[in-house]
């Protein structure tokens, strides 16, 4: 009898679920059938502005793409704590903000340990909680998206397991924010609060310079969203300085790439422009609130972040997500809990929000 490899998966990997990314524009491409320019990807969040114009002929002059990179990031971590105006000590950089997740859980998280997530929220903290032998405590937001702060107090104060505790701020899929005050008495637990602030640039207001103030916060941020650097995947964490020789221990040694150092610290040296094509999204952001608020079978939420979640009113979700779709134009449809009727919309360029309005007017 030939030997069964699959009796080998950890029992755990085989009951998670499997996470569903977004596809990219070629994948797209080739199932709706339509050109590239063609579509009007409003489904993942990203940059339609692009990078810093500036990375390409960084990217173009670099010299070493066949030398292994530098596994301490000292350049990039030396630029991001000037732009930080935080230590080098406290930055550690990663294969996108995702890499950190999971080195945070397998630096904290042992078999049985519970992690608390706040869904609806990003799906990648319950991801690697599994991957990773978490029990997972889903602790779920209130109906305006608001972090439960009394049940996730009693939580911790009854159960004795509690380890970790993810935001995200401002949060996905909705686009709300955590005051300072609501953080200030999360911090007070005894576990570990990670917040992730991939979307912070959009709101203007983050929370980082607290790790020095707080041992138990961890900050994670990214280039994919404000840098337009998604598909180079890079992303970086401030940590309490104690834990950093043991995150050091466990990183994979070379977990950036060359490529993404190098457009990372242009984008670093070009955060201006960046910041101003923030601007325009956030602009943008605004009016398409507005819009959508006006076609009647949408109900926008109020956002911080480069996207609008809207409850759909009189008519199926999904089937209106297929519908755009069908017209090139895509956004995102959650099939969970407390999502079923909502769709998820990023913000991008005016042409492709007036692109999007058309078709919501057709179909109205």
């Amino acid at each position: 009898m030939p030997f069964d490899l699959a009796k080998l998966v950890r029992p755990e990997i085989a009951e998670m679920d499997a996470y569903t990314p977004i596809l990219p524009f070629d994948v797209l491409s080739k199932r709706l059938g339509r050109l590239p320019d063609e579509i009007v990807k409003l489904d993942a969040n990203e940059n339609p502005y692009g990078p810093s114009p500036r990375i390409y002929e960084a990217l173009a002059h670099e010299r070493y793409y066949h030398i292994y990179p530098d596994p301490g990031n000292s350049m990039l971590r030396e630029a991001l704590s000037r732009y930080l105006s935080i230590g080098t000590s406290h930055i550690m950089v990663g294969h996108g903000a995702d890499e950190l997740i999971d080195l945070i859980m397998r630096l904290l998280i042992q078999p049985g340990d519970a992690v608390i997530d706040c869904p609806p929220t990003f799906g990648m903290y319950s991801f690697d909680a599994a991957l990773n032998g978490g029990q997972l405590m889903n602790i779920s937001r209130t109906s305006d998206f608001s972090v439960d702060i009394g049940a996730i107090e009693s939580t911790v104060a009854e159960r004795s397991n509690v380890k970790l505790l993810f935001l995200t701020c401002p949060n996905n899929p909705d686009g709300s924010a955590l005051s300072d005050e609501e953080l200030e008495r999360l911090l007070e637990l005894p576990i570990a609060v990670i917040l992730d602030e991939a979307y912070v640039e959009f709101h203007g207001i983050s929370r980082v310079d607290w790790v020095m103030d707080h041992g138990n916060l961890i900050v994670l941020r990214t280039f994919s969203k404000w840098a337009g650097l998604a598909g180079l995947r890079v992303g970086y964490g401030v940590f309490p300085e104690a834990i950093m020789p043991q995150l050091w221990k466990i990183k994979q040694p070379y977990n950036v790439n060359a490529a993404g150092t190098v457009a990372a610290l242009e984008s670093l040296n070009d955060a201006e422009h960046l910041m101003g094509t923030v601007g325009k999204i956030v602009e943008e952001r605004e009016r398409l609130h507005r819009e959508l608020t006006g076609l009647g079978f949408l109900l926008p939420y109020p956002s911080q972040a480069n996207f609008i979640l809207c409850r759909v009113v009189d008519r199926d979700a999904r089937q209106l997500k297929l519908d755009l779709e069908g017209k090139g134009i895509l956004v995102r449809y959650f099939s969970k809990p407390g999502l079923t009727d909502h769709i998820r919309i990023s913000v991008g360029r005016p042409d492709q929000t007036d692109a999007l309005l058309t078709a919501l007017r057709e179909l109205s």
